[in-house]
């Protein structure tokens, strides 16, 4: 197992990381809100994960719909602003960064510059179409610019069989073997997900994952109270969704549905 994990988050099962799914920002067509806004709303959204006891956040770009694979510097200039932001408030929680549409250098950028420990990234091994356009593997190029930065500390945590995409172009290569090739590749983490946002991911991938490579794995979208009982074995367990008002990605965190989770987690693991 990958030790980097458990250093960064403390223990090796059933991690909860919360998304903080950042408003539109300028440039993008649904922009209509100043930094300061965007900032004091992600770090109000912040401060609700934090004293329900979550385990770590992955801050996004999710409201810049429709997503494009060109990123603008004045998204990576917002999204620092932003990450620093809640890094203030949160100093010692673990923190991420995710930037769409697999802005997966950007996104390394944005890390070191505000102090983050991991990025979530796309593309990472094979090509496949994604509802952007096509989207190639960039584990190599990836890496080599983390390196040159002096970014190895941040961890890359890649999504396998992305959502949101057709995978006919690959459709010979199984989930696991797709893990296999990511840890090959030098992954810090699978993420598993549905087949879209919100969407339960299935189960049994998580198992024959799981089984098939050392590093970590965790669930990306799906995951509600109803239904953790089927993730527990999961390293990391990514929501977004089920955390908003009403259970859509769009809304604001809701405290009670943060509170309620995590309390049921701390019965589960106890």
């Amino acid at each position: 197992m990958n030790m980097k994990f458990v250093d960064l988050f403390g223990r090796l099962k059933s991690v909860v990381i919360g998304m903080i799914h950042v408003k539109a920002l300028p440039g993008t067509p649904l922009g209509c809100m100043s930094i300061s806004q965007i900032t004091e709303e992600a770090c109000r959204e912040a401060e609700i994960y934090l004293k329900a006891g979550i385990d770590g956040m992955i801050i996004e770009n999710m409201h810049d719909i429709p997503y494009s694979f060109t990123v603008g510097p004045e998204v990576c200039a917002s999204m620092t602003a932003v990450c620093a932001a809640v890094r203030g408030l949160c100093p010692s929680l673990p923190l991420g960064v995710q930037i769409l549409s697999a802005a997966n250098q950007p996104a390394m950028a944005v890390a070191l510059a505000s102090g983050l420990d991991f990025i979530r990234a796309e593309g990472y091994v094979f090509s496949h179409v994604a509802d952007e356009g096509l989207l190639n593997a960039c584990a190599g190029e990836l890496l080599r610019y983390r390196k040159q930065i002096g970014a190895q500390h941040v961890q890359i945590f890649t999504d396998i069989k992305k959502k949101h995409s057709s995978h006919a172009l690959t459709s010979d290569m199984t989930i696991e073997e797709t893990a296999r090739a990511a840890e090959f590749f030098l992954s810090d983490g699978m993420v598993i997900t549905g087949t879209a946002t919100g969407m339960q991911a299935d189960p049994e991938e998580l198992k024959v994952v799981a089984q098939s490579v050392t590093s970590p794995v965790l669930i990306g979208s799906g995951v509600t109270y109803d239904n953790v009982e089927h993730y527990l074995e999961a390293n990391g367990i990514i929501i977004g969704s089920h955390f908003k008002q009403g259970g859509h990605w769009a809304n604001a965190v809701d405290p009670e549905r943060v509170n309620r989770f995590m309390n049921k987690m701390l019965e589960l693991q106890n």
